[in-house]
């Protein structure tokens, strides 16, 4: 069966530019239509005439520039029969009367000529929308650098660089991971609604406006635009302290930025009251999932979205952004985060402009003779190493030209790289030194350096599965000094760490004040046994966060035990409803289509699942986990022989799929077929020699074909790698054992139970091996 991973997240490609084009994106698939939309906007117009100075600064903003109808004024590219050959495949981009076309690759492996509908984004660079039927909108992946020329720009170029990506490809540009409707239509324009009909498989996706306008922030206007025109008019109004706005995002009493006099470090006055701004900017500016399509400006985030965490692929295991993640993640690591810092304090909010270039911005709350000194950054004046965010904002490039800054405002921690093999701003310039170079700069300079363990080492290690781990994952989880995102990481990885402890923790954890935390902490009880999990999830379902709710339907979806009152019930459907309309929100997407699946699994409705399932197949061909999770519903309902057809259809869809071939083995393993299945084993465990899990399951099925020497050699190789690995240990131990090679058998005994001392089966193998150790031993061949 295919892991669930989050259960309300879609399936996420892990290639570089994909991620790259939910950044770029943004709504619709037509024009304006008031039924299909939200109700109360007015658009742009409206604002300007009591809003001129805001109005001027928006206008050509990266929001204004977020996506155009395809037009002279608005296209970017050369498009005057220009040319781009990228592996050998060559795209020509021209006009003819008044289109732009582009003659590439298409779905069928051969050139087609495709009609640019959008633009789609300005700076660094533009992307292109393609239409095709259904209402659908496809990214192109070649786009255009509209950098300067001297800085490398006015040119074309293809998002996946060296990586040939053809059009059997999960990743091909017209299949639906690339989808703008439902991967990136929603944060660049306004009042957006994807209007996918499941029945008809189309959309009518709609706007209020195409681009990322007023009312994307300032909420629907039209309340506020009456109130307006009423105070025009010398109306007497009631008392309205949000003039008819859906939020109000200016202050009542305007922040001030002031040095404590003790400390010298910057103060807010007043404090913060609310994280209202931070989190509306989150909405788009964040790597997360949709639970819901009915925002409302001003409610707390996680009502319609769920935050990704500190995510291995998403970010290093300090907290440093690895992947694109847009920003909020990382700036609720900071310092600043936790003192009162808002968006606005460094960027104009209409322009989206940084306030003032250069240092200037940060010593406005920051005594430039402390922190522009050479005694404090040690590098030549007016040098790239002695601006600030050289060293606490590093960047990134992503979308091949497209550098963005790390919003953790971190201090550089070249020790970390050292035992955690994570970047650093000091070896980010100088890549030519050591690590260790680098190290000893840093404590020259600053002296030693924290001496409290960085919660990296904790969430590292547990990346890796390292044993032992619960307890330190438990202090982290329950630390109220590090931030929530960190804290809920640490709860998100307790459920690999199964026993008494970790469900009394996550039971505690799941009432945290943090939303984020608990919602973490519900997730995390679904891998709790159900008679573990029933108690602590008891409130979940009536929490006033979305989030929580949603994720505890999925957590309760099977049969409800005895004893439960009627308003229990109640709470327990409506949560798993909750659920349930979240995955159709994603029925335009296999990822949603695939937890239908899973949830009807559970629910014991099999032909609803089979049928999920399916479309999951039908929708991407491509989406491997749609047939694994199918297959092993069959295996479920006594179905071996379709399962075993609907794997042979995946492995010539995908024939270098481990998952796939591994799921073909233990099939045939089932049936009885072990010679033929050692084969497809073998091959899963050379695709992905990373996953032990392949190794483990073909060694022992070497061994039980009377191959227990190879089956050894196997076992000890993937052991190399997962030194701490349970699985494997047990396997050779009992391997060991039967060969009668008892002294090796008790050593891989041993380091279990030094890696697992609690439990109980590890203890009764170390007891039998040291009474059977004192026997003669003789080597089997």
């Amino acid at each position: 069966m295919a892991p669930r991973g989050s259960s309300l997240s879609c399936f996420r490609p892990a290639n570089l530019a994909v991620v790259a084009l939910a950044l770029l994106a943004v709504a619709g698939c037509r024009g304006p239509s008031r039924e299909l939309a939200p109700a109360g906007y007015t658009g742009r117009k409206a604002c300007q005439p009591c809003h001129p100075d805001e109005y001027v600064a928006y206008t050509g903003s990266h929001h204004d520039l977020a996506m155009d109808p395809a037009t002279a004024q608005t296209v970017l590219g050369d498009f005057e029969d220009a040319t781009l050959t990228h592996l050998g495949v060559t795209s020509r981009f021209y006009r003819r009367d008044g289109t732009f076309l582009v003659s590439t690759e298409g779905a069928s492996g051969a050139v087609e000529e495709f009609e640019v509908k959008y633009t789609f984004g300005a700076d660094p660079l533009q992307q292109y929308l393609v239409a095709f039927p259904g209402g659908r909108l496809q990214c192109l992946p070649l786009c255009w650098d509209s950098r300067p020329r001297e800085e490398g720009g006015q040119r074309w170029f293809h998002l996946y660089g060296n990586e040939r990506i053809a059009p059997g490809d999960l990743l091909f540009w017209t299949r639906v991971s690339q989808n703008w409707n439902t991967a990136c239509a929603e944060c660049h324009s306004t009042g957006l609604r994807k209007n996918f009909d499941p029945s008809t498989e189309t959309y009518q996706t709609r706007w209020t406006e195409v681009d990322v306008s007023c009312e994307a922030c300032h909420g629907p206007g039209a309340a506020h635009v009456e109130w307006a025109e009423a105070r025009a008019r010398g109306v007497a109004l009631p008392d309205s302290p949000d003039l008819g706005l859906t939020i109000r995002l200016k202050e009542a009493e305007p922040a001030v930025w002031t040095r404590d006099e003790s400390t010298g470090r910057p103060r807010r006055t007043p404090p913060l009251a609310a994280r209202t701004q931070a989190e509306m900017c989150a909405r788009c500016h964040s790597r997360r999932g949709l639970i819901s399509e009915d925002y409302v400006h001003g409610a707390p985030l996680l009502n319609t979205h769920n935050l990704s965490l500190l995510e291995e692929d998403l970010y290093y295991p300090d907290g440093q952004i690895q992947e694109e993640v847009y920003v909020y993640g990382s700036f609720l690591q900071s310092r600043m985060a936790q003192k009162g810092v808002v968006c606005t304090d460094c960027h104009d909010p209409h322009s989206a402009r940084l306030r003032q270039e250069g240092d200037g911005l940060c010593t406005r709350c920051h005594a430039a003779g402390t922190y522009t000194s050479r005694s404090h950054h040690h590098h030549p004046p007016g040098s790239r190493g002695a601006r600030c965010v050289e060293c606490h904002m590093p960047a990134r490039t992503y979308m091949v030209v497209d550098p963005r800054r790390d919003h953790s405002f971190r201090a550089p921690r070249p020790d970390l790289t050292a035992r955690l093999e994570t970047p650093n701003a000091c070896n980010h310039c100088h890549g030519e030194r050591s690590t260790q170079w680098a190290v000893g700069h840093f404590q020259r300079w600053y002296g030693a350096g924290p001496r409290d363990k960085h919660f990296g080492e904790t969430l590292a290690a547990a990346r890796k599965g390292m044993p032992g781990l619960a307890p330190d994952l438990i202090r982290l989880a329950r630390a109220p000094r590090h931030p929530a995102i960190v804290r809920a990481t640490a709860v998100s990885l307790l459920g690999s760490y199964p026993g008494g402890s970790t469900a009394e923790a996550l039971a505690e954890l799941a009432t945290d004040p943090s939303p984020l935390v608990r919602a973490a902490a519900v997730e995390a009880l679904g891998s709790v046994p159900p008679h573990q999990r029933e108690l602590p999830l008891q409130a979940a379902p009536e929490d006033p966060v979305r989030l929580v709710r949603t994720l505890a339907g999925r957590s309760l979806a099977g049969p409800a035990p005895a004893g439960l009152s009627r308003r229990q019930r109640q709470l327990r459907t409506a949560a798993v409803r909750e659920y349930e309309e979240v995955q159709q929100l994603h029925a335009d997407h296999p990822g949603g289509r695939l937890n239908l699946g899973d949830l009807y699994r559970d629910q014991r409705d099999f032909e609803g699942a089979e049928a999920s399932y399916r479309r999951a197949i039908s929708l991407e061909p491509a989406f491997i986990p749609a047939y694994l999770n199918l297959a092993d519903l069959y295996r479920e309902m006594d179905r071996e022989g379709a399962g075993r057809k609907l794997l042979l259809e995946a492995l010539k869809t995908a024939p270098r799929s481990a998952s796939a071939q591994h799921a073909l083995g233990l099939l045939l393993v089932r049936t009885g077929e072990r010679r033929t299945a050692l084969d497809h084993l073998a091959r899963a465990a050379e695709l992905d020699p990373d996953d032990s899990r392949h190794a483990y399951v073909y060694g022992v099925a070497l061994n039980s074909l009377g191959k227990s020497a190879r089956a050894i050699r196997v076992l000890e190789q993937a052991l190399k790698s997962r030194p701490h690995d349970r699985e494997l240990l047990f396997a050779l131990a009992t391997i060991h054992r039967d060969r009668r090679e008892f002294g090796k058998a008790l050593a891989h005994s041993r380091k279990l139970l030094a890696h697992y001392p609690e439990n109980a089966g590890y203890q009764r193998l170390e007891r039998q091996l040291r009474n059977l150790a004192r026997i003669p031993q003789r080597v089997t061949r």
